[in-house]
């Protein structure tokens, strides 16, 4: 039988979900992430997970807030690396605009595109991993903004991530992604224990497929998933789903929160997450397809 979980020591961990409500204004969307992970960290989180565009949303400018990867005396990447040591929590920190590619700092992008990426950051103030958004949302939806076109504004990343962590395997992945099954195989391959899905779900979209497809991601691939969501009216045309949640590997929703900023906390069971692959090992009994 193949091996289960990262072997961590750990029986239980605690997880939280922060739900905002970004607007176009990074400085107040940044002094409301850093209220919110004080939170998250009073409420006992080991791991905290911001939504995807935590810094700008609502048409704001991402390509005048974007910083170079590793840049810790940057506004954004200054104030998660402060957070995460002085609350001893890892921070995943939602998607933030980038300028660099990932491991070469003295790249620039040069066409007014920015990079989206998901870094987590270690309880010791240090970045441990970067990931960047593979699949960019330009799709058409049945709301007042109608057209969604995030390749106007990203490049997309092209490599997933999986890293090891004091409380186990965190593959990372970000809103769209969710819907392509294959990446969070890959993931499953690398035996995560957590998938991290910081997203800016459509009212419409997220009413539809937002819990399905985060129970899905998790009982497939047998692990838990923290699915942290904007969640509320930014504009006139946008407006997000939220319903930030917390998922078992058995499908079981822990936690959850509909609208409005907040945080979502639950325990994290590890003991039932290496009992669940024991007694159905999904992972020994795939078969190979054809092509």
């Amino acid at each position: 039988m193949s091996s289960n979980n990262q072997d961590t020591g750990r029986t239980s961990c605690r997880l939280a979900a922060v739900q905002m409500v970004s607007g176009a204004n990074p400085d107040v969307n940044r002094e409301r992430a850093a209220f919110l992970l004080d939170m998250a960290a009073a409420n006992g989180a080991e791991m905290a997970v911001l939504p995807e565009n935590f810094a700008v949303l609502d048409g704001g400018p991402q390509a005048e807030v974007a910083e170079v990867e590793g840049d810790l005396t940057a506004p954004l990447q200054g104030m998660l690396s402060e957070k995460a040591k002085s609350l001893n929590m890892i921070i995943v920190a939602g998607t933030i605009p980038l300028i660099s590619r990932p491991g070469d700092p003295d790249s620039r992008l040069t066409d007014g595109r920015v990079r989206p990426a998901s870094l987590m950051f270690g309880s010791d103030g240090q970045i441990k991993a970067r990931y960047d958004k593979m699949h960019l949302f330009d799709v058409e939806v049945s709301d007042r903004q109608v057209r969604y076109a995030e390749s106007d504004s990203f490049e997309a990343g092209e490599q997933p991530v999986a890293v090891d962590t004091p409380l186990g395997k965190v593959g990372m992945t970000i809103c769209y992604d969710v819907r392509f099954p294959e990446l969070y195989r890959y993931l499953f391959e690398q035996q995560v224990s957590f998938i991290t899905v910081p997203a800016a779900f459509t009212r419409v979209t997220g009413e539809a497929h937002w819990e399905v497809l985060l129970r899905a991601r998790a009982i497939e691939n047998q692990c838990f998933v923290i699915g942290a969501g904007q969640g509320g009216v930014h504009n006139e045309r946008r407006e997000t789903f939220g319903h930030s949640m917390i998922i078992d590997p058995w499908g079981r929703v822990l936690a959850s929160q509909a609208q409005g900023e907040g945080v979502v906390v639950a325990d994290a069971n590890l003991s039932l997450l290496n009992e669940i692959r024991s007694k159905m090992p999904v992972r020994d009994h795939r078969r190979k397809m054809p092509g």
